[in-house]
């Protein structure tokens, strides 16, 4: 254990020391927030409702997936198919070290930073922009949010690592990824609440494990779902969880087969 907490911290100083990248980064993030939030506070004034969602809960909505997308969408086992195709894996190998405890500290440091900063830059908005929110003050509701969000926190972890194994087969890495990200946040729910959908669709939606990653999580904390839903919504999450797992483990022994790394 003590030498995954130093790779987190390791990562952690590694981060600190792009600070230019970070903070355009964050700035990135800020700006997506307020774009949105702007957005839904045009098109939703007070004392009105849109499909069930009054204006405090819409942009509590809206902040929240920044909050959780900080926590859950970062990650740093994209350079998973990096070091498949440079033949960097082979030092892992070698290593008395898990591979995938490996990336998992390192996204676990990152994604600590980005909740650090994330929570600060909402505070300092909250006091800019004095936002009506709704506090979740049920402390069923919010454990069950917590657990929920640790779910989407393994879920996506084993979604990227899936996606970086793509190395084993061929260098473009990033393609795969790129589409991957450019759909994940309307999938996950992360521009607009997925039940103001058509039925039809909303309901496969909720069978594909996207939703799970913000949309599930933010609705339990609103308190817009029953208990026999959350129970059911965690029940495929972990279904979901379990199946990613194993598909990685999968992919993972077949790509050790055929990995080689010329040089190394």
């Amino acid at each position: 254990m003590k030498k995954y907490w130093q790779i987190a911290k390791n990562t952690w100083d590694e981060t600190v020391s792009f600070r230019l990248n970070f903070v355009m980064w964050r700035v990135r993030v800020v700006l997506q927030i307020l774009t949105l939030y702007f957005l839904w506070f045009s098109i939703l004034p007070k004392e009105t409702s849109f499909f069930a969602y009054s204006q405090s809960h819409i942009l509590t909505y809206i902040l929240g997936t920044s909050l959780i997308s900080a926590f859950v969408l970062s990650s740093r086992s994209y350079s998973v198919g990096d070091e498949i195709n440079r033949g960097d894996l082979s030092n892992f190998l070698i290593k008395p070290i898990n591979y995938f405890f490996y990336h998992f500290a390192r996204d676990i440091s990152d994604k600590t930073m980005n909740i650090v900063f994330s929570i600060t830059e909402l505070t300092i908005l909250f006091f800019i922009l004095r936002p009506p929110l709704f506090i979740q003050t049920d402390a069923l509701y919010f454990s069950l949010f917590i657990i929920a969000t640790l779910l989407a926190l393994l879920l996506y972890f084993f979604f990227n690592f899936l996606l970086g194994m793509v190395g084993f087969w061929s260098p473009e890495v990033w393609a795969p990824r790129f589409i991957f990200f450019t759909v994940i946040t309307f999938f996950a729910g992360g521009l607009f609440p997925l039940d103001i959908l058509p039925q039809k669709i909303f309901t496969i939606f909720q069978f594909l494990p996207f939703s799970y990653l913000l949309y599930f999580p933010l609705k339990i904390y609103l308190g817009q779902l029953s208990l026999n839903q959350i129970f059911q919504g965690m029940a495929i999450t972990m279904i979901w969880v379990l199946l990613m797992y194993l598909v990685v483990k999968f992919v993972w022994q077949k790509g050790l087969v055929v990995y080689t790394a010329q040089g190394r």
